[in-house]
Order: structure tokens, then C-alpha cells, then sequence
């Protein structure tokens, strides 16, 4: 059974806060907001026009051209309180504005955000801001790995056991937060998966979920956070400060559900954090030892445990979290079975596995340590994580190894004996050209998308239209 520290309430009723009605359109109208990255994803468009049609008047600014982001431009035609400075950001937009919103990602010492800080203007972004505004009870999911899988597997189990809709908001593809806003009834409630960055706006508001999961702390992004000079310690501290706003704003009444590693993490990053929330330590004892998961490995059965303590804390029985997780189908892009094919070659789609860290688990997940049968395709753009230790474990694992070209793939290649591609379609070629029967084709970058592709979703859809196009 897991540790729990009793910090608040001994049994905490979660979802019976009162939901701050508002007119959401009128708290915007008029406002002069500026949109600080409009991008391809949807949700930097889909909060612009929500901004567009409740009558603020929007500037909306992004460093891409108008060609690269025509999709997104194309949408916000018509609209006469809509300006779009793209190519550029100027300083006119951050200052006498009543609102920026800032797309994640953005770095917080930008000089625009400066300035905008020193002139009195206030900093958002969408995903606080909807929790702001909606005053809707919110399971907060973040972590450097497992945060997607545990925000689907609660979000699953809660729509399938309540009948309800839940909302579904935070780091989702092509979900804008603003546009939840439309969706908020007197009933709702609302599981968020959130980033390091989105954890930002958290902090910045000063507010945390009611319940608040944190999967597990590992290197990443540090290409973003050792900026300015900072030291690897230094950059991690801060990535994790980040990251820690997802609890250090709850109020007595909340739950933080975290394992015993990240917890460490606390008490030696932030050791005055103030916990007066009820806290849970979860591992894979809650879960029946017979319990099967559809999604592979080990990992995934920790992602099921943490996903259970926020169920348990939404007042679900044993019964409801446990059949909800059962069928629980996966998600997209994280070890997803595409299918056998051929002579009975089984493929993975893990292209959300964007650090070595992530390959490793994926290769545990799929493979078998006594016999070398997965071909394994990574390599991308390096985020400053260092890719030894996984060059250490894939000759445990693999037959062979295509790398797709890219910065870490430079770093990686010198590590191991590796094929090396300019193409998503000639690292398929050239992975079932080496199969075998009961092999396993196994897509799991380890790096970031930036160079070949437009973001991790363009290449997830690239790999998944090239295996469903297949005739092997």
C-alpha cells in the first residue's frame, strides 16, 4: 500500500466546490490583448478567435510568417479586432495591453515579457486562465514522463464511470483551453495534463488543481532552461520549480498524489515547500497483481497506480477505477500497437518518447533482454539530455538501429553502430528490409521533432500513415 502524509482533511470530499459563474465573453470584451504565438497546434488560434468573438481586441503576434502558419491565419479572417504582426514581435504589443497571453514555451526572461512585467502587464496563459475563470474542479496531471497516459487513463475511467462529459483540457492536440470555457456547466470538472511551461501560468496565478499528480522527474527540455549560463543543476532546479507549481498553491483541502522519487526531489529542491495538503505516495501495490493493462511494461503499471489515487480521490470505488482502467485502450504516439505485419513483424508507435529516457522504458516495455529482436528507429534534434545511458541498453535489445538525422542523432551515432537516414519513409524501408519474423519494429525518437518535421505530431502522423499504408 502506499505512504500517505495526512496534511489536511483525513478524507477529503474533492468534487463539491460551487462553480464561479461568470460571463466569460463580458469579462473579455474590450480588454486589449495580445496573443504571443499563434502556431499550427490549434490551440493558440482557438484561444485568438474565443478572444475574437467575446470582443476583445487581439493582436496577435508570432515569429513565423504568414505562409507558415496560413492555416491558422485563415481562420482568423473576417474578424476586424483581430491584428496579426507575424515575422516579428514589437514592443508596442506588450505594453499598454490589459492581458498577454503567452503561448507555452515562451521563455520567461523573453525582453518582450520584460517589458511587459515593467509596464504593469498582466501574464497568462490559457490552461490557468480556464481554471481561473471556470472555478471547475481540476485533476492537474504533469511529470516529465507517463503525464499524457495518466491524464487519459483518469479522463477514461471518469467518463466511462460517470456517464458524465469530463472535460479534457491542458497539453491536448488541438484542444484550445479558452474554448473549454464554452463547455462549462454548474457539474463540471476538468482533467488537465500540464506541462512544465503551461505550470508556469499556474504559478503566475497562484493556483494549483485540486488534485494534483506529478508521475516522476527526469532530465529534459534543458535545451530551453540552460540559457543565460546556467549550470546543469542550476537548470534542473528550475525545471522542476516549474514543474512544482502543479501542488504549491493547493489549498488544505487538495491532494497531491506523487511517488517516493519525486518527493525527494521536494525535499532537497524545496525544502520549505509548505504541504499542508493531504499527500499520497503512490506504487504499483495498489494495483491487483493479476490486473491486466492494455498498454505494455512496467511503467505503465506505476502510470496505473497514480491514475488510481487521483480516481480514489474523485470518491470512485475500487470496482469503478479498476474495471475503468481495464479498459483503458491507450494513447496515440505512446508504445501504440499498430499492428503485425508481414511475415509477423509487430510494429510500435512510441513517438512520443522524445527522451533517451523514454526509449529506454519503451525498450523494456516491448522487448525481451534474452533475445535481441527489435529494430529500433530514433534520432532527431538534441535537447541537451544526454544519450549515453541509452546507448548503453539498446545493444541489450536490439538487432539493429536506424537513425533519423538530426542533432542527437550526430551525439548517438558515435555511441553505437547505427544506419543512419534523411527520411521517415527510408527509416521504414530500411527496418522491414532487416525484419524477420517475430521481430519488432519499434518508432521511438528519444530526441525532438525540430529540423525534418513541423512539430512531434507531424511526425507521429508521418509514421502512422506510412505503416497503415504498407503492403508487406
Amino acid at each position: 500500500m502506499p505512504t500517505v502524509y495526512h496534511g489536511g482533511l483525513a478524507q477529503m470530499p474533492i468534487f463539491h466546490y460551487d462553480v464561479k459563474y461568470m460571463d466569460y465573453l463580458a469579462y473579455f470584451k474590450g480588454k486589449r490583448v495580445t496573443v504571443m504565438g499563434l502556431g499550427l497546434l490549434g490551440r493558440g488560434v482557438g484561444d485568438a478567435l474565443y478572444l475574437a468573438e467575446a470582443g476583445a481586441i487581439v493582436t496577435v503576434t508570432d515569429l513565423k510568417s504568414a505562409e507558415e502558419l496560413a492555416e491558422s491565419v485563415l481562420l482568423l479572417a473576417g474578424y476586424p479586432n483581430v491584428t496579426l504582426v507575424l515575422g516579428e514581435h514589437r514592443t508596442q504589443d506588450f505594453v499598454d495591453r490589459d492581458l498577454i497571453l503567452v503561448a507555452a514555451g515562451v521563455p520567461f526572461d523573453s525582453g518582450y515579457l520584460v517589458q511587459a512585467r515593467s509596464a504593469g502587464v498582466r501574464l497568462v496563459q490559457s490552461a490557468a486562465l480556464f481554471a481561473e475563470l471556470s472555478g471547475v474542479p481540476i485533476i492537474g496531471v504533469t511529470g516529465t514522463r507517463g503525464k499524457s497516459t495518466v491524464t487519459h487513463m483518469i479522463h477514461h475511467v471518469l467518463s466511462v464511470t460517470t456517464g458524465e462529459t469530463v472535460l479534457l483540457g491542458g497539453n491536448i492536440r488541438g484542444v484550445s483551453n479558452l474554448q473549454l470555457l464554452k463547455s462549462v456547466t454548474a457539474e463540471s470538472l476538468c482533467v488537465m495534463e500540464l506541462d512544465s511551461w503551461q505550470l508556469q501560468g499556474f504559478g503566475w496565478a497562484g493556483i494549483s488543481p485540486s488534485v494534483a499528480v506529478f508521475t516522476n522527474f527526469m532530465e529534459d527540455h534543458l535545451n530551453y532552461y540552460m540559457t543565460g549560463g546556467k549550470t546543469h543543476g542550476e537548470a534542473m532546479k528550475q525545471y522542476f520549480t516549474d514543474k512544482a507549481q502543479i501542488f504549491l498553491h493547493q489549498e488544505d483541502s487538495g491532494v497531491f498524489i506523487t511517488t517516493p522519487e519525486v518527493f525527494e526531489w521536494i525535499k532537497s529542491t524545496l525544502p520549505r515547500a509548505a504541504l499542508g495538503q493531504e499527500v499520497v505516495l503512490a506504487d504499483v501495490s495498489v494495483l491487483p497483481e493479476d490486473m491486466l493493462l492494455a498498454t505494455p511494461g512496467e511503467h505503465n503499471r506505476l502510470n496505473a497506480a497514480l491514475a488510481y489515487e487521483a480516481l480514489k480521490a474523485a470518491s470512485l470505488s475500487d470496482e469503478e477505477i479498476f474495471d475503468g482502467l481495464a479498459s483503458f485502450p491507450g494513447v496515440p504516439g505512446r508504445l501504440e500497437y499498430l499492428g503485425t505485419f508481414g511475415a509477423g513483424v509487430r510494429v510500435y508507435n512510441d513517438n512520443n518518447a522524445t527522451t533517451p529516457a523514454a526509449v529506454i522504458a519503451g525498450l523494456r516495455a516491448v522487448g525481451d533482454i534474452e533475445v535481441e529482436r527489435i529494430i529500433l528507429i530514433a534520432g532527431g534534434a538534441y535537447k541537451a539530455v544526454d544519450p549515453t545511458p541509452l546507448a548503453e541498453v539498446i545493444p541489450q535489445y536490439c538487432k539493429q538501429v536506424i537513425l533519423l538525422s538530426g542533432t542527437g542523432t550526430d551525439m548517438l551515432k558515435l555511441l553505437i553502430a547505427a544506419v543512419e537516414v534523411d527520411s521517415l519513409a527510408a527509416a521504414v524501408e530500411a527496418a522491414f528490409a532487416v525484419s524477420a519474423p517475430g521481430d519488432i519494429i519499434l518508432f521511438s525518437p528519444g530526441f525532438a521533432s525540430f529540423g525534418m518535421f513541423k512539430n512531434e505530431y507531424d511526425r507521429n502522423d508521418q509514421f502512422v500513415a506510412l505503416i497503415t499504408a504498407l503492403d508487406v
